[in-house]
């Protein structure tokens, strides 16, 4: 499985085969799965905490690595549960973001850093 061949659909598919084989929808609400992803977004913050900005840069290069991508993959996979159980599309979503963030965030004159 990687980036380039795995759609949206199958990972929210994934994660809500998981969380029904171990009868967590009831505990899988939308308090309780936001509360998640904050929770989760904070264990990926501590790993950078007391770093420099090039030390974050190199973060590829550490052993902290591992657990930087298993608390990415929290973050997503708790999303991905509270995406289904309120029945959100979320390339929908993330498109009407990009489109009001655009207009929000218009590209200067011509300009790209």
């Amino acid at each position: 499985m990687s980036d380039t061949n795995t759609s949206i659909m199958y990972l929210k598919n994934k994660v809500k085969e998981f969380v029904t084989e171990r009868n967590w929808n009831e505990y899988h609400n939308p308090k309780n799965l936001s509360m998640s992803i904050a929770i989760e977004s904070s264990e990926l913050m501590e790993i950078f905490q007391w770093k420099s900005i090039d030390e974050s840069w190199n973060i590829t290069d550490s052993v902290e690595f591992g657990h930087m991508k298993e608390e990415i993959a929290d973050v997503l996979i708790y999303c991905l549960s509270l995406a289904n159980q309120l029945d959100i599309d979320l390339a929908t979503a993330i498109q009407d973001k990009m489109d009001k963030n655009s207009k929000r965030f218009p590209i200067p004159d011509g300009k790209i850093d």
